[in-house]
């Protein structure tokens, strides 16, 4: 095994759909061992925790699949022991926690990314180049999906720390922090939450900057059919920007430009390659923040309440 020896914690659907494929794919790196409670990957070293993994094998990096509530302690054990870490989205529960983790990864001199797939998207790098020559007047988020195709089973999304509905929706907030030529902030937002859940399943956010940029974002995870991840931008210059089907595709003025298969978590793990070879850190918590804005000025409105099985 050539490259970045890779221990994976949580063996879930994300995992086996995005990260295991793209790891594989990617020069530089290899899967050495995966640690879980309750499943196993062939052909490699299985362990139960974090821990056992550590001592068990030989690896020079940890990537962090678990839920945003347990990775604190998950990346502080890995950090400590001298291991490059990757987190998935959110990179944590807490703005806090995050920055904790910034610091011990500069003490211990190791790397730390904090990934947001969905900048690595096709079209998302040519939209903020197309953009950074421009002054932004208006963006429209849009970003509706069905709660039970993507996330079945899955309780902690809707526990405290799980996001909710911005479990998705923090991947639009994580390509509109990169892609506008301005920094943005919440003004307010409405928060639906089901009569019988801890996070909300809907959220309108609005935002401005020092400029009067009108920005707003539409989450929901109530809508079934197709799904909708786009981002429609206006500016000042003329002309305008489409992002569809979440950074897959771009139209300019109507026209489209660039319509690319899904890669992002190759860019993701390429990146990794490229930042732990520096021994450089990445951790961006912009999106983060802008979510934990959006609880601390939202109002809370109570709508009915989600099961996983239709009524």
């Amino acid at each position: 095994m050539s490259g970045i020896r890779l221990g994976l914690v949580g063996v879930g659907k994300i995992a086996r759909d995005q990260h295991f494929p793209s790891i594989e794919a990617t020069d530089g790196i290899a899967l050495a061992a995966a640690a879980s409670r309750s499943a196993s990957v062939d052909g490699i070293a299985n362990f139960t925790s974090l821990t056992e993994m550590l001592s068990g094998t030989e690896i020079d990096a940890v990537g962090l699949c678990t839920p945003p509530q347990v990775r604190y302690a998950l990346a502080l054990e890995a950090l400590k022991a001298g291991r490059h870490v990757l987190l998935e989205k959110p990179p944590g529960a807490t703005l806090s926690e995050v920055e904790d983790l910034v610091e011990v990864a500069r003490e211990k001199g190791v790397t730390l990314f904090a990934t947001w797939h969905s900048r690595f998207a096709p079209a998302v790098e040519p939209a903020w180049d197309w953009l950074a020559k421009r002054s932004v007047r208006r963006a429209v988020i849009t970003w509706k999906e069905d709660v039970r195709r993507w996330h079945p089973g899955q309780e902690w999304i809707w526990e405290p720390g799980g996001l909710g509905v911005f479990d998705p929706g923090i991947n639009a907030l994580s390509i509109a922090t990169h892609i506008l030529p301005t920094t943005f902030f919440l003004t307010g937002s409405t928060l639906s939450f089901p009569e019988n859940r801890q996070a909300p399943i809907a959220a309108k956010l609005a935002f401005t900057d020092a400029n009067g940029l009108d920005l707003t974002a539409d989450f929901d995870w109530r809508q079934e059919g197709p799904q909708t991840w786009d981002i429609v931008v206006e500016t000042e210059d003329g002309g305008s920007l489409e992002l569809s089907e979440g950074g897959k595709k771009l139209t300019l003025d109507g026209k489209p430009v660039i319509d690319e298969p899904d890669a992002e978590y190759r860019g993701i793990y390429r990146h990794f390659v490229d930042l732990v070879g520096s021994g450089t850190s990445d951790v961006d918590i912009a999106p983060l923040r802008h979510v934990a804005d959006a609880f601390m000025l939202g109002r809370r409105e109570t709508v009915d309440a989600f099961h996983e099985e239709p009524i």
